[in-house]
């Protein structure tokens, strides 16, 4: 291990420049803190560093409601301009998070109040683009040409918010923002969807469960660029993979799941949850293998009889049960049976 010493050596030895030195042992001390209380192989995850973030997130929320009873009361005060006044008290509130967020997110680098925080600057944004733009009696007719620009440019204003931030949860509400101004696009042109396995049976009238698949391979490719960045997973660039992947595997494993379970090919089905296990273990990703656990579950529950369902139900928990014991040294095998990937730029394997 390079030590202190040794960056001070190889500074006066001309190897490398004092930035680049300095450089080094911040990108060793962010390792160091984030892998800190980590055992080896384990998936960073945090929502708040103490509890002292959640007591900010209550004020924050408590702010929130006074503000928007004020609100309330400023705009049923006039008798005419409703659309104006709630317009600019959602973009007023939008700014003031703005100003928070400097705080609390860039100065502080807390993350539940910058969870929090973007959250509420995309509800605060939506409603006053929605005010703005949308024209409520045509959606309630199911005309829907008037929602797509407010939907794009709230999703607009919370990349514009991460760019600033770099708030990883913001990168699953601008993913989920582009899911529904394509969603929402899709119905203007060619009606609603029928029922909501509309949006994940391939086979069902409409290109909705294609829009699903085509933007969940999308994210997920984009998640993979970020995990593959950061394969040791110690910057942002890897907790925003870990929400892309979290938005990205319900919408590509329901939607072949759902496809294959309509036609029958309940083989095909457990061979394409397999192949989604083996990818979250190569990727070293268990968020992603959530999500098809989870459909399972749901699957069993609403498919098939009660019987059949506990038994199912049991032997998922004895896969995850045991795929969570071994999950390094399963990994490990994969990743030798798989040189062909480009394993650098995937987390190394603790088991040798």
């Amino acid at each position: 291990m390079m030590g202190p010493d040794d960056l001070r050596a190889a500074v006066a030895a001309g190897l490398v420049t004092e930035a680049q030195a300095a450089s080094l042992s911040a990108l060793a001390h962010s390792r160091a803190g984030a892998r800190e209380n980590l055992a080896a192989g384990d998936e960073p995850f945090e929502l708040f560093k103490g509890f002292n973030e959640i007591f900010i997130v209550v004020g924050l929320g408590i702010l929130a409601l006074g503000y928007i009873g004020v609100a309330a009361i400023w705009v049923a005060s006039s008798l005419g301009g409703t659309t104006e006044r709630i317009t600019i008290a959602a973009l007023i509130a939008a700014g003031l998070i703005w100003l928070l967020s400097e705080y609390f997110v860039r100065r502080r680098r807390m993350i539940a109040p910058a969870i929090a925080l973007s959250v509420t600057f995309a509800y605060c944004v939506g409603v006053g683009l929605f005010a703005q733009f949308a024209q409520p009696f045509m959606v309630a007719q199911q005309e829907y040409s008037s929602v797509p620009m407010p939907i794009a440019l709230t999703t607009l204003a919370i990349f514009i918010f991460w760019l600033r931030f770099k708030v990883p949860f913001a990168m699953a509400m601008i993913a989920l923002g582009l899911f529904a101004t394509a969603l929402v696009l899709a119905a203007e042109r060619a009606g609603t969807p029928g029922s909501f396995s509309d949006l994940f049976l391939l086979s069902a009238g409409g290109p909705f469960a294609w829009i699903t698949l085509a933007l969940g391979v999308a994210v997920f490719c984009a998640a993979m660029w970020f995990d593959m960045s950061d394969p040791h997973r110690v910057t942002r660039r890897s907790a925003n993979g870990f929400w892309l992947h979290v938005v990205a595997a319900p919408a590509l494993v329901n939607t072949v799941a759902l496809s294959l379970l309509a036609q029958g090919q309940s083989g095909l089905l457990l061979g394409f949850l397999a192949l989604i296990a083996v990818v979250a273990v190569v990727i070293d990703r268990r968020s992603f293998l959530i999500a098809g656990v989870g459909y399972s579950v749901t699957l069993s529950a609403t498919v098939f009889d009660a019987e059949g369902s506990v038994y199912t139900v049991l032997l998922l928990g004895v896969f995850l049960v045991l795929l969570g014991a071994f999950w390094e040294r399963i990994r490990a095998v994969l990743l030798r049976m798989m040189p062909f990937l480009p394993l650098h730029r995937l987390p190394p394997s603790v088991v040798t």
